[in-house]
C-alpha cells in the first residue's frame, strides 16, 4: 500500500498531540485514494501565514516546524513536528486565514486531504470521516491546552 509508512508513522508518534483516529489498516486503504502525497525540501513551505487553502497534512517522513511570522523579530517555533503529526487540521473545520506558518526543517513527505476531498469522503463514509475529525479536533483541543498552559496566545 503507497501509504504503509504514513500508517505505520501515525501509529507510533508518541506525543501529547498525536493524531489518533480509530481506525484500523483496511480503512486507512479506504481514505488513500482521498490523499495527495507531497514531497518537500527542507526550507520549502508547506502552509503559508495568512493564507485560505483548506488542506489538511499528515506527516509521514520528516521534521516541519511551525511558526507565527507576526510573534517579532525572531523566528520562534511553535512547534517542531515528526512522522505521525497532523498538521493544518483547521482546515476541516472552519474558512479562517491559517494562523501560522509551517516550513519543512529536513526532507519531508506529507499527505494532503483537501476540504473538497474531505467532503467527497465523508459522504461515501460518514462514520471513518466522523473518526477522522474526531481524532483531528482532539489534536486541536491539545494544541490550545498546551499553549494556554505556556501562556501562548491560542492562535
Amino acid at each position: 500500500m503507497a501509504v504503509d509508512h504514513l500508517l505505520q508513522a501515525v501509529q507510533t508518534l508518541n506525543a501529547a498531540d498525536a493524531f489518533r483516529p480509530r481506525l484500523d489498516a483496511s480503512q486507512w486503504r479506504v481514505i488513500v485514494p482521498f490523499l495527495q502525497e507531497f514531497k518537500l525540501r527542507s526550507g520549502d513551505l508547506l502552509i503559508r501565514h495568512r493564507d485560505v487553502d483548506r488542506v489538511c497534512y499528515l506527516l509521514e517522513s520528516g521534521t516541519l516546524q511551525v511558526y507565527v511570522p507576526d510573534a517579532g523579530p525572531v523566528r520562534r517555533p511553535v512547534a517542531i513536528l515528526r512522522p505521525g503529526s497532523v498538521v493544518g487540521e483547521p482546515a476541516l473545520f472552519t474558512d479562517t486565514p491559517r494562523m501560522a506558518q509551517v516550513e519543512a526543517m529536513s526532507p519531508a513527505v506529507v499527505w494532503g486531504l483537501s476540504r473538497h476531498r474531505f467532503d467527497e469522503f465523508s459522504q461515501r463514509q460518514p462514520e471513518m470521516a466522523v473518526e477522522f475529525l474526531r481524532a483531528a479536533g482532539a489534536v486541536m483541543v491539545e494544541r490550545m491546552r498546551a499553549n494556554l498552559e505556556r501562556g501562548m496566545p491560542v492562535v
